[in-house]
This record gives C-alpha cells, sequence and structure tokens, in this order.
C-alpha cells in the first residue's frame, strides 16, 4: 500500500536544502522536542523549510513511514533523513551539525 502523503513530502525534501517535520511552527513550536530543534537550527542561520504536521494526519503519519523513523520532529538536509530531536541534540553538542550545515548557512 502506497502513502499518500508520501509523494508530497517526497517532493518537499527533495527541494529544499533543510526541512524539519514539526509539531506546529517555527514561530509558534507545538512541542517541546520541536521547539528545541528549531531553536538549535536557529543558531545556525540556515533557512530551512518547516512542515506543520499537525495540519495533516497524512503527513503526519506519512512521514513516520517515510523515514522509518517513529517520532517527529524530523530533520532533513539535501534529502537525507538526519534524525530527531535527540540526535540533533547529540550532534550539535558534538559540533557534527555545526559542520554538516555550514555550507548552508546564511553570511552575516
Amino acid at each position: 500500500m502506497t502513502n499518500p502523503a508520501h509523494a508530497e513530502i517526497d517532493k518537499v525534501v527533495k527541494e529544499n536544502d533543510v526541512v524539519l517535520f514539526m509539531k506546529g511552527t517555527p514561530e509558534f513550536p507545538q512541542c517541546g522536542f520541536s521547539q528545541r530543534v528549531t531553536a538549535i537550527l536557529n543558531e545556525y542561520k540556515v533557512p530551512y523549510a518547516a512542515v506543520n504536521v499537525l495540519l495533516s494526519d497524512a503527513v503526519r503519519q506519512g512521514i513516520k513511514a517515510y523515514s522509518d523513523w517513529p517520532t517527529i520532529p524530523q530533520l532533513y538536509v539535501k534529502s537525507e533523513f538526519i534524525g530527531g530531536c535527540d540526535i540533533i541534540s547529540e550532534m550539535h553538542t558534538s559540533g557534527e551539525l555545526k559542520d554538516l550545515l555550514a555550507p548552508l548557512q546564511i553570511e552575516g
């Protein structure tokens, strides 16, 4: 069975260098995990697309199947699934996320 949201999710992931599937929006996160990841991303001054999974149950369930990852938020960089809040937090602390996002940062 093909998930109806799969094509929509795939399009967003492939058309944006950085995509965060989250609960809420970057300006108004609807869960602590989404809030944590947006705060981390904002530190790097990297433009990113945000998809509010609360607006569509098909997307909320579809992203879990798309990545084979059970939780939200989910971060994608250059079409590659990076991880959820715990992984992003660990990568931020270790410096791995800085290295990954450095080529995408806005100057200034």
